[in-house]
């Protein structure tokens, strides 16, 4: 077949189709030094420099991302080249991450943690999952693998998207500020786009309750660093996302009264990396048999 492909495993290239050429680019290694003949790119997991492959590659057809975002790579996208992403590899990974830090900021486990470090009794009662109200901010996928998680912990999840579903219960983000007062933990999966920009912002967190809780497993700028540190510890946060990203040693975010931070390792768990190199090995699969690739991101509605 005319052109070449680039794949991020050793896998991808065993198992692909008779008469794909195909080479592995892990991101680690350096590339191979002509792209000029890469049709289909899939860029490999976690690497921020794998995106500035794309201008040297004229030909490129379709570049598969294996993060749901893609907003990182639209200024460099070649012109004619479409986009797939990785719309559900990091469902199960992502909706667990944010149960877990749902669960330490509720029980206090980095306390706990400092405590044994320090080797100090001291036990106290803390809050609870159970019987929480949860405001699932960005409800799709991921949003549905969070609720299914926070069922079995006996806690109400509120869907917000975008739009409102009546007929699945999803309420538009039109109703977030009527939402808002009535929960006591807000679960940010939303994507970052120019309308997502600062959506949880300082008229946000002021209608929220003492002492409920904001986690962020979508993107950092979703919501404002700036309105969350001038809370000063009466909303508490749980966060694997940040604004900025990477934190800064000295950024004031990391001792924060009530603030827990994660390396925005939600989605890169060991669930999804089995399922990713299967994904693109069924991409591959479609692309050799001239069948429309999954997971298309649609251009022309970006921004808009």
């Amino acid at each position: 077949m005319d052109g070449r492909v680039l794949v991020p495993w050793e896998q991808n290239r065993a198992n692909a189709p008779a008469g794909l050429r195909v080479d592995v680019y892990d991101g680690d290694a350096p590339p191979p030094g002509d792209l000029s003949d890469v049709v289909l790119y899939v860029l490999p997991y976690g690497r921020r420099h794998a995106a500035d492959l794309l201008p040297r590659m004229p030909r490129l057809r379709a570049a598969q991302l294996l993060t749901a975002g893609y907003e990182h790579v639209l200024d460099v996208l070649p012109d004619g080249a479409a986009l797939h992403n990785g719309r559900g590899l990091h469902d199960a990974s992502t909706a667990e991450h944010a149960l877990a830090l749902i669960l330490a900021a509720q029980r206090e486990l980095p306390r706990w943690a400092d405590d044994q470090r320090r080797r100090v009794w001291r036990p106290h009662y803390t809050r609870s999952l159970a019987d929480a109200r949860v405001l699932i901010v960005g409800y799709g996928s991921i949003g549905a693998a969070i609720e299914d998680r926070l069922r079995p912990f006996e806690a109400e999840a509120v869907r917000v998207a975008r739009r409102p579903r009546p007929d699945q219960e999803v309420h538009g983000i039109a109703d977030l500020h009527g939402l808002l007062p009535e929960a006591d933990i807000v679960v940010v999966v939303a994507p970052h786009t120019p309308e997502t920009t600062g959506l949880i912002g300082a008229t946000e967190l002021a209608l929220l309750r003492d002492d409920a809780l904001v986690v962020n497993v979508g993107r950092g700028p979703v919501l404002d660093t700036g309105a969350l540190l001038a809370e000063k510890g009466r909303i508490r946060a749980a966060l694997d996302v940040t604004d900025p990203e990477p934190l800064p040693a000295d950024h004031p975010l990391w001792t924060a009264p009530g603030v827990f931070v994660t390396p925005h390792v939600a989605g890169g768990s060991a669930t999804f990396y089995p399922r990713a190199r299967r994904f693109v090995d069924e991409q591959l699969r479609r692309w050799a048999a001239g069948e429309p690739l999954a997971n298309p991101v649609r251009l022309d509605t970006v921004g808009g």
